[in-house]
C-alpha cells in the first residue's frame, strides 16, 4: 500500500459520506469518560428508530471534547464509536465503487476476484442483525482492535457479513475468540490469488478456495480447547492470528500433521527439513509440482523443492496455531523460498531454510490481508512487537485525530496531534504521513518540510526500505529546488549504506537512480552509469541486481534499437557477477542474451 494513499483512505470516506442531523450533545463530564456498554446501548437503540447517520454528531463532539482535555483513552474511544455510526450508514452502492478503485491502485486486484459485484443500495448496516450492530458497537476494546486493523483494501461489506455470521453462528464462542472471528473475517473477505501461497503448483492440484467462515471458526476454537495449539488462540491479536487462518491445506491434512509431526514450538523449525529435497525437480527445470493432488502426506511421501518444503512447514505450524509466513527470495545465484513463523516468547523467527543453499539477500511475504507483500520494516515491527506497549496506544489515539483534523481541513491542529503521535512512538509511519501532508496543506516552505523529512529519516535508519522511501522524498525536493548534488548525495548514501547486510536495498536505489538518468541523459551517460553500477554492485547484488538492473537496462536498450550495446551490457554484467553457465542465474544471463538477439 502506497504510503501517502493508504493511511487518509478510512477517514476520506468516512467524512465524505458522513451524512445526518445534530442530536442532542452528550455532556461534557460524560464525555471525558470511556463511554459504558449503558451508553453504547442506548445510542445503537436510538439509532434503530432515527438511522446511524443521525447519531454521528453527537458521538464526534464526544470525541473531540475529550481529545481537547487530553482524555485520550476516553477521545479514541468514541472516535471508534462516531466511525461505526458511519460506516453502519454507509450506503453499499457509494462504497464498492471506491474500494474497487482503491484496490486497483494498490495493485492487488487478481484473477481470483469477481469481475463484477452484485451492488446493493442499503445501508451496511443492512448486513448486520441488530444484535450484531449492538455487540460490535457496544464493545470498546473490540471497536479499537477492529479499527486498527482495517485496511484500505478490505472489502468492508463483505467482512461485515462474515463477522454478523460467525457472532449468530455461536454468540458465546464469538465473545471468548473475537480475534479469531476478526482475523477470518478481513483474510477471507475475498478470494485468494491463484499464486497462493506460491506459484509452483496448479490450482488442480491445489485449490485456492476458503472453507466457510464457521467451518474455520468452528475447527480452529476445536483445536484450541483441545490442548492442540501451541498458542492460546483467544490471546493472540488478530493482526497475528491472520496467519494462522490463511491455512490453504485441508482441515484433514492439518489434522494428520497434528499426528505426524510431533516438534514442540521451539523446533518447529525442523518441519522444513522433514521433506526430501529432489535435486532432479532443478537440474530438469521443473519448479512446478507434477505429483497429482498437493496434500501435505503428498509433499512428505515424494519429498519436493524449497518451496514445498516452506509450504509443508507453514502448514505444520498452522495446524498447530502457530502464525507462519511463507518467504520468496533471491540471492547470489538464485532463487529460493524458506518460512518464518512466531516462535517462544512471542519472538517471530524468520530465516527458517533461508540460507539452506547460499545467503539469499532478500525475501517477501505476502500479507493475507491485503494481497499486498510485507515489506522489511512491516516484518520488523511485528517481531518488535510495539505495537502492544501503552505508548503506541497513545500514539495511536493521537494519529487518529490528527488524520480526522486533516480531513476537517484544520492543518494545524493536524500537524500538532501528528507531532504528539510520532513523540510517543516514532514508529509509527501514519502520524509521520499525516505531519508532512499537514505541512504541504498549510503551504510550508520546502525547506521546513526537508527538516520533517530528515526527521523521519531518522526515525527509521534501521529499517532500510522506510529510510530509503523519505530519503527518496527528501531527495525529490531538493531536486525541485534545484539542489540536484544534494538530491543526488541522498540517493548514493542509502546505496553505500545497504550494500552489506541490505544490498536489495542498495540495488532498489541503483534502480531508481539509473532509471531517472535513463530519462533524462544522453545515451553514452547511461552506459557509463550502468557500468559503474556493475563493477561497484553487481558482485554482492545477486539476482536482485540481475533482475532489478541488467534486465531493465537490456531493455531499455533493445528498445531504442542497440541491440550490440545490450549485449555488451548482458556480458560484463555475467563477468563481473561472476554467474556460471551451468548455474541458475548463468542460464538467466543465457535466456536473457536470447531474447536481445530474437526478432
Amino acid at each position: 500500500m502506497n504510503l501517502r494513499g493508504g493511511f487518509l483512505w478510512l477517514g476520506m470516506i468516512l467524512l465524505a459520506l458522513a451524512r445526518g442531523s445534530a442530536q442532542t450533545a452528550i455532556p461534557e463530564a460524560e464525555s471525558l469518560q470511556v463511554p459504558t456498554p449503558a451508553r453504547l446501548a442506548q445510542i445503537a437503540a436510538d439509532a434503530t428508530r432515527t438511522g446511524w447517520a443521525a447519531q454521528k454528531d453527537t458521538l464526534h463532539q464526544a470525541a473531540k471534547s475529550a481529545y481537547d482535555r487530553d482524555r485520550l483513552a476516553a477521545a479514541e474511544a468514541w472516535l471508534n464509536a462516531y466511525k461505526w455510526s458511519v460506516i453502519f450508514a454507509m450506503n453499499e452502492q457509494e462504497w464498492t465503487p471506491r474500494w474497487i478503485r482503491t484496490v486497483e491502485q494498490a495493485g492487488v486486484n487478481h484473477a481470483n476476484m469477481p469481475r463484477t459485484y452484485q451492488v446493493r443500495s442499503q445501508p451496511l448496516a443492512a448486513e448486520l442483525a441488530p444484535e450484531t450492530q449492538a455487540w460490535l458497537f457496544g464493545h470498546v476494546d473490540f471497536s479499537a482492535k477492529f479499527f486498527a486493523l482495517l485496511q484500505p483494501v478490505d472489502c468492508l461489506p463483505q467482512v461485515l457479513r462474515i463477522l454478523n455470521r460467525l457472532y449468530l453462528w455461536t454468540p458465546e464462542r464469538f465473545q471468548a475468540y473475537p480475534d479469531l472471528a476478526l482475523a477470518i473475517a478481513v483474510v477471507y473477505d475475498v478470494p485468494a490469488p491463484p499464486d497462493w501461497p506460491h506459484a509452483q503448483v496448479t490450482a488442480a492440484s491445489l485449490p485456492r478456495g476458503w472453507p466457510t467462515p464457521t467451518t474455520a471458526f468452528d475447527w480452529w476454537v476445536r483445536q484450541d480447547q483441545a490442548g492442540r495449539t501451541y498458542f492460546r488462540l483467544n490471546r493472540l491479536p488478530a493482526d497475528e492470528l491472520k496467519f494462522v487462518v490463511d491455512a490453504t491445506a485441508s482441515f484433514d491434512d492439518l489434522e494428520w500433521t497434528q499426528v505426524m509431526v510431533d516438534y514442540p514450538l521451539s523446533l518447529l523449525g525442523r518441519a522444513y527439513a522433514m521433506i526430501a529435497y529432489r535435486t532432479e525437480r532443478i537440474a530438469h527445470n521443473q519448479p512446478v509440482w507434477v505429483n497429482g493432488p498437493y496434500t501435505l502426506p503428498s509433499i512428505l511421501g515424494t519429498g519436493g523443492i524449497c518451496v514445498d518444503q516452506a509450504y509443508f512447514a507453514c502448514q505444520v505450524g498452522k495446524a498447530r496455531g502457530v502464525p507462519t509466513l511463507h518467504f520468496s527470495g533471491v540471492g547470489n545465484d538464485g532463487r529460493h523460498a524458506w518460512f518464518g513463523y512466531l516462535g517462544p516468547d512471542q519472538k517471530w523467527v524468520f530465516d527458517v531454510g533461508r540460507y539452506a543453499e547460499q545467503r539469499y539477500v532478500t525475501g517477501f511475504a505476502r500479507d493475507p490481508q491485503t494481497w499486498g507483500r510485507l515489506s522489511d520494516h512491516e516484518l520488523a515491527f511485528l517481531s518488535e512487537g510495539f505495537r502492544r506497549l501503552p505508548s503506541y496506544e497513545q500514539s495511536r489515539a493521537h494519529a487518529a485525530f490528527a488524520a480526522d483534523f486533516l480531513l476537517r481541513g484544520e492543518y494545524e491542529a493536524a500537524a500538532k496531534a501528528a507531532r504528539k503521535a510520532a513523540g510517543f512512538e516514532p514508529r509509527n509511519v501514519a502520524a509521520w504521513e499525516t505531519l508532512l501532508s499537514a505541512e504541504k496543506a498549510l503551504n510550508l516552505p520546502p525547506k521546513q518540510r526537508e527538516g520533517t523529512l530528515r526527521e523521519a529519516i531518522r526515525a527509521f535508519q534501521r529499517y532500510p526500505s522506510l529510510e530509503a522511501a523519505y530519503t527518496n522524498r527528501l531527495a525529490a525536493s531538493l531536486r525541485a529546488r534545484g539542489e540536484t548534488s544534494a538530491a543526488e548525495v541522498e540517493e548514493n548514501r542509502i546505496v553505500r549504506k545497504n550494500r552489506g547486510d541490505r544490498s536489495d536495498v542498495s540495488v532498489e536505489q541503483a534502480r531508481l537512480n539509473l532509471v531517472r538518468i535513463m530519462q533524462t541523459r544522453p545515451l553514452p551517460e547511461q552506459v557509463s552509469a550502468y557500468n559503474n553500477l556493475v563493477d561497484t554492485l553487481g558482485r554482492k547484488g545477486g539476482t536482485a541486481f540481475f533482475d532489478q538492473v541488467v534486465v531493465v537496462f537490456a531493455e531499455h536498450l533493445r528498445q531504442l534499437d542497440q541491440r550490440p550495446e545490450a549485449l555488451r551490457a548482458i556480458q560484463r554484467a555475467q563477468q563481473k557477477m561472476e554467474a556460471a553457465p551451468d548455474r541458475q542465474l548463468g542460464r538467466e544471463f543465457a535466456r536473457l542474451a536470447e531474447a536481445m538477439q530474437a526478432n
